[in-house]
């Protein structure tokens, strides 16, 4: 294996990483221990260690930095979204959402998103490049040095399709989920798609307990394709089967988000057609009331209308819940801090 970031190794690699170097098997538990227990910032803090092993391990295994370039909270309700800068320069976003006593963090997967669903400002200038597994448990390290606390759950809904870098994502989520190290578990780690089914077909033989969350938005493939470019490759009767044939290997019970547009998808209609789609299917619907973006001429619904959608969709049976709006002080909706950024950045330039 090629060396990586540090934040890549699960503590297997790490048992193997101590044994090839000729040191003992409690060397590698003191460095996961350092990284994820007690932090560290360097190499250099973590003191258990001989200091040429430190030496040696910091210029073959470095400590992914990510350096905070803005902070937007909320001033209502405690989101904080954080823009985060790489080595190369490049920017992506992580969101801090507390809640009864638990901290959600909506973290990133790629620079930018080639999905291009018209909604969403992380599409807007296409997908830079894809974050190293190491990037991605860093956004989640960055933050807890940044914030003074670690999240209870983990939802990779930020910037990026998280199966278009999926070899990356899982590594970083196993790492996060590791008993030894952030022991962030299974069932608090939410994986979110636009619909990639290949990457819906292998999470099912991953044989991890990660929840699964699939934009829909739609009820049917008219509407699908005028939000995301994605149905056109993979239509709602097959994305629906992979989700179907993924519970059938699971077990799981999978997510649908359903973005609520005025005027849109959000009439009695639509929520009938979508109660017709996922009746009978192990499924929970959340419902979410459209974020305004600037890049995209829909608008919010009323709650009237957001209510009547919900109330149908509970009296056929299915689970579904509406998520209240947090964060728009804090530029929370996906990409809106970096867009906001590229564009003062090329503004102040020209």
């Amino acid at each position: 294996m090629t060396p990586e970031a540090a934040y890549a190794y699960l503590p297997d690699d790490w048992t193997r990483i101590c044994k090839e170097a000729g040191l003992p098997a409690f060397r590698a538990r003191q460095i996961v221990q350092g990284l994820y227990r007690d932090r560290i910032a360097s190499w250099e803090a973590l003191t258990t260690l001989p200091g040429a092993i430190r030496t040696e391990f910091a210029g073959r295994y470095p400590l992914t930095a990510l350096r905070e370039v803005a902070r937007t909270p909320s001033s209502t309700d405690g989101v904080t979204k954080l823009l985060l800068e790489a080595a190369d320069g490049e920017r992506i976003e992580t969101v801090w959402i507390p809640a009864d006593g638990r901290i959600t963090q909506c973290i990133s997967s790629q620079v930018g998103c080639d999905m291009h669903c018209v909604f969403c400002a992380s599409g807007q200038l296409g997908c830079v490049r894809s974050l190293t597994a190491a990037e991605i448990v860093a956004e989640v390290m960055t933050a807890a040095h940044t914030m003074g606390a670690l999240p209870n759950n983990i939802v990779v809904m930020g910037m990026g399709e998280p199966f278009m870098n999926y070899d990356a994502v899982i590594r970083a989520l196993r790492v996060l989920n590791c008993q030894q190290g952030l022991n962030i578990g299974a069932r608090h780690i939410t994986l979110s798609t636009c619909g990639i089914v290949p990457g819906i077909s292998r999470l099912a033989q991953e044989g991890v307990q990660f929840e699964l969350s699939v934009s829909l938005h739609a009820p049917n493939d008219a509407l699908r394709d005028r939000l995301m470019p994605v149905n056109r490759r993979w239509p709602i009767a097959e994305l629906l089967a992979a989700c179907d044939a993924y519970t059938a290997a699971t077990g799981r019970i999978i997510t649908y988000e359903y973005t609520l547009v005025k005027d849109f998808n959000d009439s009695p209609t639509h929520a009938r057609e979508l109660i017709r789609l996922l009746q009978g299917r192990r499924a929970r619907v959340n419902l979410i009331p459209l974020s305004p973006v600037a890049e995209f001429d829909g608008e919010t619904p009323s709650n009237a209308a957001c209510l009547t959608f919900l109330d149908l969709l509970l009296r056929s049976g299915i689970h579904t819940t509406l998520r209240r709006s947090r964060g728009k002080q804090a530029d929370a909706a996906c990409g809106q801090l970096r867009l906001r950024k590229l564009k003062e950045s090329a503004d102040g330039q020209s």
